[in-house]
């Protein structure tokens, strides 16, 4: 896949699995949220149910800022399957102009962000690095 498709494919996804690793070494991957701004990616962590603000995959990025995103199609039609992975390195905003770019950010991709500005601190992944299939 060109890289322009791999970049239209990854800003358009709804969803993407991020992919952290733990204080001890062991994988760790979650649904989220996401919006690609120029080179980077944000999350943040927002209002949907959870049993905590104090997520993993916070202490992960704390521990070991190297993460992955990976967004996906399924269908039956084994032709029209794809993948798109973005490989880089996070840093957590509770606050500043980081996080002020990371929600507008979200918020004109997701209606429920510009009705709920996400509570918690978000996430930015400096993007070193694009893979895609097909």
């Amino acid at each position: 896949m060109d890289a322009d498709t791999a970049r239209r494919r990854l800003a358009g996804a709804r969803v993407g699995r991020l992919a952290t690793v733990t204080p001890q070494g062991q994988p760790h991957i979650v649904p989220c949220c996401f919006a690609l701004e120029g080179n980077r990616i944000y999350s943040a962590v927002d209002a949907k149910p959870k049993s905590t603000l104090a997520l993993r995959r916070l202490d992960n990025i704390g521990a070991h800022p190297e993460v992955t995103l990976l967004v996906d199609h399924y269908d039956e039609d084994w032709s029209e399957l794809w993948w798109v992975r973005v490989d880089g390195t996070a840093l957590v905003s509770e606050s500043g102009p980081r996080r002020t770019v990371a929600l507008e950010a979200l918020a004109a991709k997701y209606r429920q962000y510009r009705v709920s500005a996400p509570p918690g601190p978000v996430i930015s992944v400096a993007i070193t690095r694009w893979r895609s299939w097909p």
